[in-house]
């Protein structure tokens, strides 16, 4: 759920502005400033999980990748900017962002290996805002992961069910895998990343990861 805050500004003036310390994150939505609501346990029980299961991973291969607290990922000439729930960067391209010392923003895809969104109420934002302008940055790799069924059916069928959508950049345009309880298998069926081939990742072990 968003809140949004009546007031058009630019991304400098947002980036200038952005409290520090606060307590409340902001998004930056086409010149609005966005108000994230506080996530359910659920939500930061399945974002807690990949972060882990993403970190193991790179950390394994040991490769120049980390991840980061608080970085603002900026499309381009545009007046907008995201805090992902799960953000990859690359260091080794870091010296190629011109905002990255000062201000902690990101705007190459070539920086960011992978992102990804843990859809809230706001399902919209991570699967057309937010899909779009990630896919024009060039990031390699989007997974949009629906546990809670809150999606448009279009996205993740009818009836709704738990989808975890992959979103891989192919000739400058994202193809989907989508991922479900439903498949084949169960939802025992690998994850497949374009990013980490070996990760070894279920659906089924994702859609329970934020259960007590």
């Amino acid at each position: 759920m968003t809140q949004a805050i009546p007031k058009q500004v630019t991304f400098e003036e947002f980036a200038d502005w952005l409290p520090e310390n606060s307590g409340v994150r902001y998004e930056l939505h086409n010149g609005d400033i966005v108000e994230m609501v506080q996530p359910v346990g659920e939500h930061e029980g399945v974002k807690g999980f990949l972060a882990r299961k993403v970190t193991v991973e790179f950390d394994r291969l040991d490769l120049p990748y980390f991840m980061p607290n608080q970085v603002i990922v900026r499309p381009p000439e545009k007046d907008s900017g995201y805090f992902p729930d799960v953000l990859v960067l690359n260091r080794a391209n870091l010296a190629n962002e011109k905002l990255w010392q000062k201000q902690s923003i990101v705007s190459l895809g070539a920086s960011i290996p992978l992102v990804i969104e843990i859809v809230s109420t706001n399902w919209r934002d991570d699967y057309y805002l937010k899909y779009a302008d990630y896919e024009e940055m060039g990031i390699p790799e989007y997974w949009i992961v629906d546990y809670a069924a809150l999606g448009g059916r279009n996205f993740i069928g009818n009836p709704k069910q738990p989808t975890i959508s992959v979103c891989n950049l192919v000739d400058g345009e994202y193809q989907i895998s989508r991922f479900r309880e439903s498949d084949a298998c169960g939802g025992k069926q690998r994850i497949v990343s374009q990013t980490f081939p070996e990760l070894n990742l279920t659906p089924n072990q994702i859609f329970q990861a934020g259960l007590v």
